[in-house]
């Protein structure tokens, strides 16, 4: 005898989460009064990365980037954050969609911490080197050097 399908929905919907599990973050393309670009580097992770995070459940994602950024960089004061763009990001098994939030007119007072060892602000057009091969891909987007990738 066959299980009745209101029964069966809940392991059919957890076996689908555990197999294509999606985790969605924010991360932020902040500037300064000058245009200039905020970068930070991860204790956990090497390079110059854009800063981010989570969106926590039933957080909505500009609030989340502009939460992200208070915790992590000591962000003090911002104007409107504008969605830039949507990107897919595969991270062993769990695919990571991240919106990247535009964040004008921003004042840090940074400290660091645990996650966060240190931040520079960037020119736009000369990106630092060691910064990560994602981070150089939304610099040379943001500049016109290349087309927009759906990719992070």
């Amino acid at each position: 005898m066959a299980a009745p399908r209101s029964r069966l929905l809940p392991w059919l919907l957890a076996y689908k989460a555990l197999r294509t599990p999606v985790a969605f973050g924010v991360t932020g393309l902040v500037e300064d009064e000058a245009g200039r670009i905020l970068l930070v580097r991860q204790s956990y992770t090497p390079g110059w990365h854009l800063p981010g995070g989570g969106v926590e459940r039933g957080e909505p994602p500009a609030g989340a980037v502009i939460r992200e950024l208070q915790e992590e960089v000591g962000l003090q004061s911002w104007g409107p954050p504008v969605l830039h763009g949507l990107y897919t990001r595969t991270v062993g098994v769990t695919t990571n969609v991240v919106a990247l939030y535009r964040v004008p007119e921003a004042r840090i007072a940074f400290h660091p911490n645990a996650e966060i060892t240190e931040i520079a602000w960037a020119d736009r057009n000369m990106p630092p080197s060691n910064a990560t091969p994602a981070t150089l891909r939304r610099f040379a987007e943001l500049n016109g050097a290349a087309a927009p990738s759906p990719y992070w």
